[in-house]
C-alpha cells in the first residue's frame, strides 16, 4: 500500500495544528458561503421574484458545480498545492456572495451560485490533502473526522449571525459582508497555511490528464468512491433539499419538531465522527466492513420508515436521523482509501474523484425524487404527502445498490492488488478465531516449567 505525505522530518505538533487550524477556519467560512442561501429562502424569493420550485434550482447548479469541478481541482490540487487553492477558492466565493448581494437578475444569481460551487469545490479537499501533509499516518483518519466537523460550524454561522444580520439590515449587506469574511479567509489562507512540513515535495509538475489517467487505474481509488457514494448521498438529499418537507408536510410535524430532528442528526454526525476516524485508523484492514455496515443500517432505516403503515412514531424518526448520520463521516473512509492507495502526488487528485461520488449520487437522487414527486401528484396524490414521497424515496435504493456493488467489486480487486504486494486480509473468521485462541492461552496462566 502507498502512504501519502511522506516527509523527511517529523513538523512539531504546534505547527501542524496552526497550519490545520488556518485551513479549518477557510473551510468553516467556505461551508458558511455554502449554506448562506438555505437561510435566506424567503428573502430570495421576494428579491428575484421566482417560485419555490426555481429557488431550488439554485441549490442543485451549486452543488453540481461542486461535483463536476472536483477532479479538476484535484488536479490543480496536485499541481499548486492546498494553499494556492484554498486562497483561489477563497476569492471565488467571495465574488460569488457580492455579485449575489448587489443584483437582482436570475441569470446573475446563477453565476454567483456557480462562482460559490467552483471556489467551495477547491477548499475540502486541500484542507484533507493538509491533514495528510502534517499529522503522522495514524492520526489521519482522526483529524480528516475533525475537519469535516469543525467545518460545520460556518454552517451554526449561517443559522445564527447571518440570519440576524438579513433580518436586521437586509439582503445587500449581509452578502456584501459574506463576502468581506470571505476576502479574510483568503488572507487568512495566504499568511498561515503552507502545503507540507520543511523538506515535504507536495507539489508535483505532470500534466493535467496525468494524474487522472493514474489514479483511475487504482482499484483503491474505486473503493474509496463507492465507499463515499455509498455512505453520504441520501444523507445530503435529506439534508440539503427534501428531508425538511418529508418531515412537515409528509409526516406531519411542527416545524419546530423538523427542525429539533435536524439538529438530533448534526449530533449524530459531530459524536460517531471521532468513533469512525479511531476505528478507521486502528483496523485499516476492516474500513470497508465500516462501509458496509453504515449503508445497510441507512438503507434498513429507510425501509422501516417507508414500508410503516402511515405516519411513522417519532422515535422512528429519530432513529431514521441518528443512522442518516453515520453516513457523513462513514463518508470520509472513502478519503482515506485514495491516501492510503495513491501516490502521495496524486492525492489532490485521487482526493478529488472520490469527492464526486456522494455527490454525484446525490444530485440525481434529488433530481429523481423531484420528478417522482410531481409524477405522484400528477397520478393524484397530494403534492408532498406520504403516499407521495414513498415511491419517490424509494428511487433511492437504485444508486444504493449500484453503490454497494461497486464497493463489493472494486474491494475485491483492491485485495488482489494488496495480495500481490504481500499484503493479505484474513478472514473476518479466522481473526475471531485467533483470539479466541489467545484469550483461552490467557485464561490458562502461565505454563510452568519442569
Amino acid at each position: 500500500m502507498t502512504q501519502a505525505g511522506p516527509s523527511l522530518e517529523r513538523p512539531s505538533a504546534a505547527r501542524a495544528h496552526l497550519v490545520w487550524g488556518a485551513a479549518i477556519g477557510a473551510y468553516a467560512v467556505a461551508v458558511l458561503h455554502r449554506s448562506s442561501l438555505g437561510v435566506a429562502g424567503v428573502e430570495a424569493v421576494d428579491r428575484f421574484g421566482v417560485s419555490a420550485t426555481v429557488l431550488s434550482t439554485f441549490v442543485m447548479v451549486q452543488l453540481a458545480v461542486y461535483a463536476g469541478l472536483q477532479v479538476p481541482a484535484g488536479v490543480l490540487l496536485d499541481r499548486f498545492g492546498s494553499r494556492a487553492l484554498i486562497s483561489a477558492g477563497a476569492v471565488l466565493m467571495a465574488g460569488g456572495q457580492l455579485l449575489l448581494g448587489v443584483t437582482d437578475s436570475l441569470p446573475l444569481a446563477y453565476a454567483a451560485r456557480v462562482l460559490i460551487g467552483a471556489g467551495d469545490a477547491a477548499t475540502f479537499i486541500s484542507v484533507i490533502r493538509l491533514v495528510a501533509a502534517w499529522f503522522p499516518v495514524r492520526r489521519v483518519p482522526l483529524f480528516t473526522q475533525l475537519t469535516g466537523l469543525l467545518g460545520q460550524v460556518g454552517q451554526l454561522a449561517a443559522a445564527v449571525p447571518l440570519v440576524a444580520v438579513l433580518h436586521l439590515a437586509g439582503w445587500t449587506p449581509a452578502f456584501v459582508g459574506l463576502a468581506a469574511v470571505g476576502v479574510l479567509a483568503a488572507v487568512l489562507a495566504v499568511s498561515a497555511v503552507r502545503d507540507g512540513p520543511p523538506g515535504t515535495v507536495v507539489r508535483t509538475r505532470s500534466g493535467l490528464l496525468g494524474p487522472v489517467r493514474d489514479v483511475v487505474r487504482v482499484p483503491g481509488t474505486w473503493l474509496g468512491f463507492w465507499s463515499h457514494s455509498a455512505t453520504q448521498f441520501s444523507l445530503t438529499v435529506f439534508v440539503l433539499l427534501w428531508g425538511f418537507p418529508f418531515l412537515t408536510s409528509a409526516q406531519g410535524l411542527s416545524p419546530a419538531t423538523a427542525g429539533a430532528l435536524l439538529s438530533v442528526n448534526v449530533l449524530s454526525v459531530v459524536l460517531s465522527g471521532p468513533v469512525i476516524g479511531l476505528l478507521t485508523g486502528r483496523h485499516p484492514l476492516r474500513r470497508s466492513w465500516m462501509v458496509l455496515t453504515i449503508a445497510f443500517a441507512t438503507a434498513l432505516a429507510w425501509a422501516a420508515v417507508l414500508v410503516h403503515p402511515g405516519r411513522s412514531p417519532l422515535w422512528l424518526l429519530v432513529v431514521l436521523v441518528v443512522v442518516l448520520g453515520l453516513g457523513g463521516p462513514g463518508s470520509a473512509i472513502g478519503f482515506d482509501f485514495a491516501r492510503t492507495f495513491n501516490h502521495s502526488g496524486r492525492l489532490g487528485t485521487a482526493t478529488g474523484l472520490v469527492n464526486v461520488g456522494g455527490f454525484a449520487a446525490a444530485v440525481v437522487s434529488i433530481l429523481a425524487v423531484g420528478v417522482v414527486l410531481d409524477a405522484a401528484a400528477a397520478a393524484g396524490a397530494a403534492p408532498l404527502s406520504l403516499d407521495a414521497f414513498r415511491p419517490a424515496f424509494a428511487v433511492m435504493a437504485v444508486p444504493w445498490l449500484v453503490s454497494v456493488v461497486g464497493v463489493l467489486v472494486s474491494r475485491r480487486r483492491t485485495r488482489r492488488v494488496m495480495s500481490a504486494e504481500g499484503v493479505v486480509v484474513p478472514r473476518v473468521r479466522e481473526v475471531l478465531a485467533r483470539r479466541r485462541d489467545a484469550r483461552a492461552v490467557e485464561a490458562r496462566g502461565p505454563v510452568e516449567r519442569p
